[in-house]
């Protein structure tokens, strides 16, 4: 099962009161009874179903959580649950590999929890998120503690990325330790087990790191640190992410903005214009490039940064530009609205460029980008209001977990710039053996969106007003039907944990450039003899190699991870 959880890209049950957890169900918008919701048998009859290699007409039978057949006229014994699926598209559920669910951040904590934001990216079609880990005062162990005690509320499949917010000697060796202990258990419900700490070692699994280029004075990392970064998640088979804003230029920015006497939220789209975003795109890739690390840039809104993405990715370089939900249909322009909420509510790191040169570039490219995300990072009308009188005040994010599917549909595939084989590239596959995390997805239905009928708890929704075609009817998320006829029922403490390995396919090749550079170098001890790099088979129980390979003073070890599909991955540390 841990293979169909290796994108860059989670069944016991347990209740206990939670904050926020009464009003959302209450409202209507959540189901939170005791009635037993164990994987059921279902059988989806008639639909279309999409792979990302191909569509066809077929039934779809799931027993126990997994699908056991893909065929037509599938015949099923008395108690399976039927549902007619005809004129429908059966997909697979969707993947947000970028939200922020209970953030502490900006003096505030996002609004939406670990249930209210699963349970609103169920609603939405989307059965599994990748969730950023905070530090706390730089510690990756403790920050890691906290969220595995947010996620207990979880009610759908998860996994974490994690940011790098200092460098000591403590950091490099805690994040071998979020890579190398959590590959003995792809798929961890943590409420199972009631003494926690005596697993904790075992399901860390965090395969990717990000790196803030700017929120200068809180979470900003200097060049020294992203270089340091780089060379460790490259060691660790792990993906390098950052955040490219060029955050002194920023700062600047915004000092030049208060003493001109702007402090409304259109401050925040002129203290930081698309030119700075580029900057720090090409600065992380010109050092990703001189790694030879691979290199994931999250939420990109200008063109000037897809520019930068796509030179590289035209000279070879494994560079992955994330497009986001946000920057697929919105611009600046409200921000200089004269109504506080409705410009404050859009405020969020970069603007997405009101060109929209990025996006016509992104639009015709982007089935070769890995991720569809949404940056999911919500605050409602009185956390936005802190920054009334400062636009540096307002906390900087916006809604997508449960819009996205709907949203990017009407956007590219309705528009006929991708396909529907291309909009289920990036997810999961619906074959037999699968989880069953499946979408009925109605082509000719139209929704909409309005804060009054989401599922987030915000109050205000960026999208607000916004119709389109096409419209999911049906979540299955582990064999469970937790979305039908607009009702979502879901439990808190059902989610899953996924852990996700190190050295995905963005590591392929890397061995061979570093081989072809050492060799160019005709260094003193880089001879045919010497060069040539030991190799040494190292288990997450003693992580130590054996005597390494050198050329000049450069160490040159290769790990072998005997655990991952591809037992040829190995990297340089």
């Amino acid at each position: 099962m841990a293979h169909l959880r290796s994108l860059i890209l989670l069944l016991s049950i347990s209740l206990w009161p939670l904050p926020g957890l009464s009003q959302f169900c209450e409202s209507g918008n959540g189901y939170c009874g005791l009635e037993n919701v164990s994987p059921s048998k279902i059988l989806i009859k008639g639909g279309t179903v999409v792979n990302a290699d191909h569509q066809e007409v077929a039934d779809v039978y799931v027993e126990d959580g997994v699908i056991v057949a893909v065929r037509p006229n599938i015949k099923v014994p008395d108690g399976v649950r039927i549902l007619d699926a005809i004129g429908r598209l059966v997909m697979p559920g969707g993947i947000d590999p970028h939200t922020h669910l209970a953030m502490e951040f900006m003096g505030t904590e996002t609004i939406d929890n670990f249930f209210s934001g699963q349970g609103a990216a169920l609603a939405g079609g989307t059965t599994m998120h990748i969730d950023f880990v905070i530090p706390v005062n730089g510690s990756l162990s403790k920050g890691y503690e906290s969220y595995l005690e947010k996620a207990k509320s979880s009610c759908m499949d998860y996994g974490f990325h994690m940011a790098i917010t200092k460098w000591d000697d403590i950091v490099p060796k805690e994040m071998e330790t979020m890579v190398q202990k959590g590959l003995y258990f792809p798929l961890i419900n943590i409420n199972t087990f009631p003494k926690l700490e005596l697993i904790k070692p075992s399901i860390l699994g965090i395969n990717s790191f990000k790196f803030f280029m700017a929120y200068k004075g809180s979470l900003m990392i200097s060049d020294e640190l992203l270089l340091e970064g780089l060379k460790k998640c490259k060691s660790l088979g792990a993906l390098a992410m950052v955040h490219a804003e060029n955050g002194d230029a920023v700062f600047e920015g915004q000092k030049r903005m208060i003493q001109l006497g702007i402090t409304g939220p259109e401050g925040h789209a002129l203290s930081r214009p698309p030119v700075l975003e580029g900057e720090a795109t090409a600065r992380a890739i010109r050092l990703a490039s001189f790694v030879n690390a691979p290199l994931y840039v999250v939420h990109v809104m200008s063109s000037d940064a897809m520019e930068e993405i796509a030179r590289a990715q035209k000279s070879g370089q494994n560079v992955i530009g994330e497009p986001v939900v946000s920057g697929l249909v919105l611009d600046d322009s409200v921000l200089w609205n004269p109504d506080f909420i409705t410009a404050a509510k859009q405020v969020c790191h970069e603007s997405p460029d009101k060109s929209k040169r990025a996006w016509k570039s992104t639009s015709s490219s982007i089935i070769n980008w890995n991720s569809q995300g949404t940056d999911h990072c919500t605050f409602n009308s009185k956390q936005k209001s802190l920054g009334i009188d400062d636009f540096r005040k307002i906390p900087n994010g916006v809604n997508g977990i449960e819009e996205r599917m709907h949203i990017v549909w009407d956007t590219m595939v309705e528009s006929g710039q991708i396909s529907a084989t291309d909009y289920v590239r990036v997810t999961r596959a619906i074959r037999e053996g699968s989880d069953a995390d499946i979408i009925i997805f109605n082509p000719n239905s139209t929704f909409h969106i309005s804060a009054h009928s989401h599922h987030s708890r915000s109050d205000t929704n960026v999208y607000e007003g916004r119709s389109g075609k096409g419209k999911v009817e049906v979540t299955i998320a582990g064999g469970r039907i937790v979305w039908e006829n607009e009702e979502l029922k879901v439990v808190p403490g059902s989610g899953n944990f996924i852990s996700m390995p190190p050295f995905n396919y963005l590591y392929h090749g890397i061995q061979k450039a570093d081989e072809n550079y050492f060799a160019s170098l005709k260094a003193p001890g880089c001879g045919k003899k010497t060069a040539k790099l030991k190799t040494e088979t190292i288990r997450p129980k003693k992580p130590k190699p054996k005597k390494p390979g050198t050329c000049g003073s450069v160490t040159v070890f290769v790990f072998r991870y005997p655990w991952i599909t591809d037992p040829n991955r190995h990297m340089y540390i």
